[in-house]
This record gives C-alpha cells, structure tokens and sequence, in this order.
C-alpha cells in the first residue's frame, strides 16, 4: 500500500508539472518538450474584440436649440436591464420632428417622469434618436423568439419615455419593439420605416378603426373602399400613410406643396393638391365626405372645424396632451386637455358632423408585423429626403428645422 501511495504521489507531481511546461510554453508562444505542438491545432486564435463599456453619441444636456447637442467619444453603453431587453450595435439612425421637439422641452414633464428609475431624478444627460437599423449583439434570457438571433441584421424603436435613445452606437430596447429587418430594404431604408409607419398604422387602425377589431389587434390591416384624405402627404408619415393606404384598396386624396404633388401622385394616391392653390382645395369639396381626414401636416384639432368639408373623423397627430402639461403642470393641464378636446369636438360635430380625435405613435409588434408585410410584398418603399454622417448630426437636425420635407432624414454610422 505505501508503494501504491508514493506511486501515486508521483504520478499527481508529473501532471502537475507537465501542466506547468504547457502553460509556459504557450506564454511565450514555444512547444514544450516531449510534445508535438498537435494538440493546440484545434484552438482558434486569440483575436482582441472591442470592448462595449463605451461608445459614442449625441447627447443634450439641457433643453434649448440644436447647439444643445454634444458629440462625446466616452458615453457609457446601455446595459440590458430586464430580460426581454437586446442591444443592438446602431448603423443607420434617423431623425423626427418629435426629436426636434424633444430638444426643445416637448413633453418634458410627463416623459422624465416616465424614464426616471425609482428614486432618481435625474434629467440629463439625454440621448434622443426614435429608429434605428442595426445587429443584435446581446439578448435577455427571455429573448427566445427565433427570428432573433445574435447577429441578426434588425430594425427596430426606441419609446418616445426610454432613453438612451438611437443616435448613438448601441441601444437597449425591449424585445417587442425589435424585429429582423426586411431584405429588400438597405440600412437607410429600414431606418427610415417603423417610426414614422407605425405612426401611421396607429392613427388608422388604432385611433381611426379603419380595420375594425382585427385591424387595431392584428396585423390585418383592412379599409378597402374607404376614401381617406391625408394632408401633408410629402411628410414622413405622410408618405408611409399613403402607400399603408392604397395597399389596402383605399380611395387616397392628399395635400402638399406644388412641387411634391407629382411625387406624392407617384405613391398611388388617387388626387393630389396644391395645400396653396384654394380653387384646387375646392375641389376636395367634391369628394366629401371623408371616412377619415388624416393631419400629417401639424395643423391640429383647431384646424378641423375650418375644413371646407365634411368627414366622420379627422385624426391628428398634433395633439396638445403634453404641451398643455408642460405649461400647466399634471392636474391643471390634465383638465385644460380635457377642456380643449370637448370644445373641439363640439365645433367639428356642430360644423362638420365628424369626430376630432388625438392619434399617437405606439410600438405595437403587430404594426411591426403589419409594415414587415408591405414590404415583403413591395407595397411599401420609404422615401429619403437626405442623409448625413453621424459627425453631421446637427445639420440633420437643421434640415428637420427647415421642414418641407420629402420622406425621412438619415444617419449613417
């Protein structure tokens, strides 16, 4: 037995010390004796990978004009909090009108309510950016859906409350809000979709019921034969809303600037006028009424009861929720939202015999699903109206400034 022993002893010294020559020998990259070096052929090489602690983006640290915006190299990357978050490594970007306003204080008051963790209260820094086209890089153990996997190419939004946004090189979001991204889009072109679609898609089918039941909860869609007037039809959601619209057999009328009335006429809409030429807005007056006048122009409800014509419901996307809280504060602005859509509302009834009615942007995966499909069946195509580097940030938002747009403003990383 006490041979057995020393034997063994022995035996454990050997490995050990064997062990040692390996993990030398590999340190300084030579073949330990007595080895041929075979078995660290099936090893792949050590690659260095970029580390994700930092990234860079744009941030606002107070609320103000397009100067605000600073471009910092040392920002802290978004880390998944929950386990239905991904993070995605951000290629192309765009940038809203509802950024713009954000930059300037829009919503302030509810949205840093809703972004701020439990017993924090901190604003700033913020970090805006709604869209985004780009590769998954990491998933929440609870992300088990197939379609998303690690190193999938995906579109996706930001929530108007969460924050970071998508102007930056990563951004976490919830799995919902996530799907891969359309092959027949490039990275542009599927930047420029989600936001400004399911802006649209909700307005109709969710505020509007254009679909009924199925629309509003399913990727159904439906409003065949329903005539639907889209004003600003050369917008962003306008665009979109017009393409939504004819792929579902609609009778589409718009409004726009001169010279975007034969592109917008392009996108099937059916009549297309001049807002500036008031004989040609006359002649809406012949297709009255309407099913549902859609505000992609940012008139607002106030404008509704001006129309020359009738219609069951005009739906805006230029409600006055937020900007009445900011001004007066949750209760007091709560009643003066109230007030203002009941007083609305009567004028439009009394005048035009048709509802006002508020329409929001929602991050529905059923939208996403609903939009996936257009494009798969090339009913949809979004139009850029230009594109910028990431170092060119503010100068796209000076382009959104100007307004006039023609389709979706881009940022490629």
């Amino acid at each position: 037995m006490q041979s057995t022993g020393c034997n063994g002893v022995s035996w454990l010294r050997k490995c050990v010390l064997q062990a040692a020559r390996r993990n030398y020998a590999a340190s300084v990259n030579v073949t330990p004796a007595g080895s041929t070096g075979k078995e660290e052929q099936h090893l792949p090489p050590a690659t260095p990978t970029k580390s994700l602690e930092k990234m860079r983006g744009w941030q606002m640290h107070s609320y103000g004009d397009i100067d605000e915006l600073l471009l910092s190299d040392n920002l802290k990357t978004p880390q998944i909090r929950s386990s239905n978050e991904c993070l995605v490594r951000v290629r192309t970007t765009a940038v809203n009108p509802i950024d713009l306003a954000m930059l300037r204080g829009y919503g302030a008051t509810v949205l840093n309510k809703l972004r701020c963790q439990p017993g924090g209260g901190i604003e700033f820094p913020l970090t805006l950016g709604r869209e985004f086209c780009g590769e998954l890089v990491q998933k929440g153990m609870a992300v088990t859906s197939e379609a998303l996997k690690l190193g999938a190419r995906v579109w996706g939004v930001v929530p108007v409350h969460a924050s970071p946004g998508a102007h930056a090189e990563y951004v976490a979001v919830p799995s919902y809000c996530l799907a891969p991204a359309p092959k027949l889009l490039d990275d542009s072109e599927a930047a420029s979709v989600l936001y400004a679609g399911l802006t649209a898609w909700s307005g109709l089918y969710i505020t509007g019921g254009l679909g009924g039941v199925c629309g509003a909860t399913t990727s159904a869609g439906g409003g065949a034969h329903k005539r639907v007037l889209v004003l600003g039809g050369s917008g962003g959601v306008g665009t979109l809303a017009i393409q939504i619209l004819k792929s579902q057999g609609a009778q589409v009328l718009a409004t726009c600037s001169e010279n975007a009335v034969e592109m917008v006429r392009g996108l099937g809409a059916d009549f297309v006028v001049d807002y500036k030429n008031s004989e040609a807005m006359d002649e809406l007056c012949k297709y009255a009424p309407y099913d549902i006048v859609l505000d992609c122009a940012g008139h607002g409800g106030a404008h509704a009861a001006d129309l020359k014509f009738d219609y069951r419901q005009y739906i805006t996307f230029s409600s006055p929720l937020l900007a009445n809280i900011d001004q007066q504060g949750l209760g007091l602005g709560a009643i003066k939202n109230m007030v203002d859509l009941v007083q609305t509302n009567v004028k439009s009834l009394t005048q035009r015999g048709g509802l006002v009615k508020w329409g929001f942007f929602n991050p529905a995966p059923h939208g996403i699903a609903f939009l996936q499909q257009l494009v798969r069946q090339r009913k949809l195509t979004p139009l850029i109206d230009s594109s910028f580097g990431f170092e060119d940030m503010p100068k796209a938002f000076e382009r959104m400034k100007c307004g006039h747009l023609r389709g979706k403003i881009v940022v490629k990383l």
